[in-house]
């Protein structure tokens, strides 16, 4: 029964925030306002349905390490979308003409970290943490993987591929980063994509008809190379980034006895010691 109070905790503030960011649209402050709030209480009303149903401390989302551990995602996240940018910019499918929306950019921060938040501790806190569990890593990686990029076939812009993409490049990646057993690197990951593809260089995200951010940008070019519609997500140098770093968060997960075996079992691991190392 514990997941099930879990999962319809997360979806009902997920639900919460999404309407009230859908609410403001096209205001890019008030989507900021929102946004920020929307997505501290997802943590809150996580930590509080986890610590009720489970009777642990909710480690996973401890304050102690969380600053570094997200700063950490964040950069990773970032980065591996300036990698993607860099390599279509070289071969002509990505050109910048000047300054777009900065007040968009702003309000980016508040939807990006709304939807980073609560798809965090939906998929990983929850769902991949209680698989796991029962059935180890590596089924549970395959599975919500799986399930996480089914649900971007729900975007107005959605396709096949995309959602295969987004399986490889994300939700295997991010499930691996929250084998260092802490949240927070995946919400880092997770947020700092999401807002370099938006916030920044002003592409599409998952299809999602994402507002313009700070560059007035224009990406063309074969839809493998680019994502098409669907947004660099969907290109091939986002696959292989993001299967890069599912390597090596598990090569990572595995030194330090962070794997749990086919058969599952409960993993109760000091946050602030593993994210000290």
């Amino acid at each position: 029964m514990r997941v099930v109070w879990q999962v319809l905790a997360v979806v009902a503030v997920s639900a919460v925030g999404g309407q009230a960011i859908t609410a403001v649209e096209g205001r890019p402050w008030l989507t900021l306002v929102c946004g920020l709030p929307a997505a501290v209480l997802a943590l809150l009303v996580y930590r509080w349905v986890v610590g009720r149903t489970e009777h642990r401390p909710v480690t996973e989302v401890a304050r102690e390490g969380a600053a570094p551990a997200f700063g950490r995602g964040l950069l990773v996240g970032a980065g591996m979308f300036a990698f993607v940018v860099v390599n279509l910019a070289f071969l002509g499918y990505y050109e910048v003409d000047g300054i777009a929306s900065p007040a968009g950019a702003a309000g980016l921060v508040g939807f990006m970290a709304a939807a980073a938040v609560t798809e965090e501790v939906l998929y990983r806190g929850v769902l991949f943490r209680l698989v796991e569990e029962r059935a180890g890593t590596w089924l549970a990686l395959v599975l919500t993987a799986l399930l996480f990029g089914l649900s971007h076939l729900l975007n107005p812009d959605a396709s096949p591929w995309g959602a295969v993409a987004v399986a490889i490049e994300a939700g295997g990646m991010l499930a691996a980063a929250y084998v260092t057993r802490t949240l927070w690197v995946p919400i880092g990951v997770h947020f700092g994509w999401n807002y370099a593809a938006s916030g920044v260089f002003s592409t599409e995200v998952s299809g999602n008809d994402t507002p313009r951010g700070l560059l007035d940008s224009v990406t063309s070019g074969p839809a493998l190379a680019t994502g098409g519609d669907f947004g660099p997500e969907g290109s091939l140098y986002a696959v292989f980034a993001g299967l890069a770093l599912t390597a090596a968060f598990l090569w990572l997960a595995r030194r330090r006895g962070h794997l749990v075996p086919r058969g599952g079992r409960v993993a109760r691991v000091d946050t602030t010691h593993s994210l000290s190392r």
